[in-house]
């Protein structure tokens, strides 16, 4: 009942209810007083039945007036006490405080108006925990993996300093080693960049409808041509006859591919190297998957292989240049196509990383 009505029925009910209460004790003294004790309508009998009447009547009044008071008061001032104890608590940082209220009026709409509110500002306030928390994480993680290469940096700069590549081998071979380790701090910047923008939604996307059997079928042939050097091969495996079409940005796809298959050629330890690509047609999607013979990855780092800065095997992956970001960038850049992404692995026989896109319906 909405406060309105209750309202309009408790002035009523202080018209009505006193009326009715005082009439029925006017009967009962009547009763009581000219029946039972059998008192003349006159006289002194008279004079106790309207001292009676008055007596009763204003207890009558102040009984029910109480009553309908307390609980209009009850209904209305409890729920705002309750508020007003929980805006306090939410002012100073306590948004544990829970306020639960079954009324059907417009407070208990207001109340739980409020609780919705209290749990959005408690989530907000985790959220912005986490993000303090992840980077404090990405400012550690930077630091970190640009400490490496600058300290090599320095070892090599200052070997050149003290004389100590005396010969034009030695020299070449030290500045060679110098425009490495810069064009590798030169990709982790872009990649830090790259992942920054992606983390703040500061990147455009350019969607559009992308087939993704040409897309791959042109990318086998680069692979294949640079797998040959390698002793490798690599296998598109699609049904030429389904569509593979797909809403997605060309050039950031491009960049996931790039990523997963860059990641496989860094941790590819068998003679014979083997990259498949598999598309799998869905009703309302599309899964692409590559998978390697690669030596695979523990199931242990398996769940963190798509967490920034996360390397299985730190060590050799900053000696081949890995930034470990390149799984998370791909991550966050199928999540910005409102897709998933995926990896299983054998360790000793390789990787399969999967992810899926929106399909196309003509």
């Amino acid at each position: 009942m909405s406060i309105k009505k209750r309202l309009i029925l408790s002035n009523l009910g202080m018209i009505v209810l006193p009326g009715l209460s005082i009439l029925l004790a006017d009967a009962i003294l009547g009763y009581l007083l000219f029946v039972v004790l059998k008192g003349s309508p006159e006289g002194d009998t008279l004079k106790l039945f309207i001292r009676s009447r008055m007596i009763a009547a204003i207890l009558i009044l102040m009984f029910t007036n109480g009553c309908l008071t307390y609980y209009v008061s009850k209904s209305i001032i409890r729920p705002i006490e309750k508020l007003s104890v929980a805006a306090k608590k939410i002012s100073e940082g306590d948004f544990e405080y829970q306020v639960v209220s079954n009324q059907k009026d417009e407070l208990g709409e207001l109340v739980r108006t409020f609780e919705s509110m209290r749990l959005k500002l408690k989530n907000a306030q985790l959220a912005q925990s986490q993000y303090e928390k992840n980077r404090q994480e990405l400012i550690a993680g930077i630091s970190h993996d640009l400490k490496t290469p600058l300290t090599t940096l320095k070892g090599y700069l200052k070997g050149i300093q003290d004389g100590v590549a005396q010969t034009p081998e030695k020299m070449d071979r030290y500045f060679s080693i110098i425009q490495k380790t810069v064009e590798n701090m030169d990709g982790l910047i872009d990649e830090l960049f790259l992942y920054s923008k992606l983390d703040l939604q500061q990147i455009p996307f350019h969607f559009e409808k992308v087939d993704l059997y040409p897309f791959f079928s042109d990318l086998m042939e680069e692979l294949s041509f640079h797998f040959e050097k390698k002793n490798g091969t690599a296998t598109l495996i699609a049904d030429p006859n389904k569509s593979f079409v797909v809403e997605a940005d060309r050039e950031k796809l491009k960049r996931v591919v790039s990523n997963i298959l860059q990641n496989s050629l860094t941790y590819m330890d068998k003679e014979e190297k083997k990259i498949e690509i598999r598309l799998i047609a869905r009703s309302d999607s599309v899964i692409v998957e590559i998978s390697d013979n690669g030596r695979g990855i523990r199931k242990k780092d398996l769940p963190f292989i798509f967490d920034r800065f996360y390397r299985p095997d730190p060590s050799r992956s900053r000696s081949t240049g890995g930034s470990g970001l390149g799984l998370s960038i791909a991550k966050k850049i199928i999540e910005a196509h409102h897709g998933s992404i995926w990896a299983h692995s054998e360790w000793g026989q390789g990787t399969t990383i999967s992810f899926q896109l929106h399909k196309v319906i003509p």
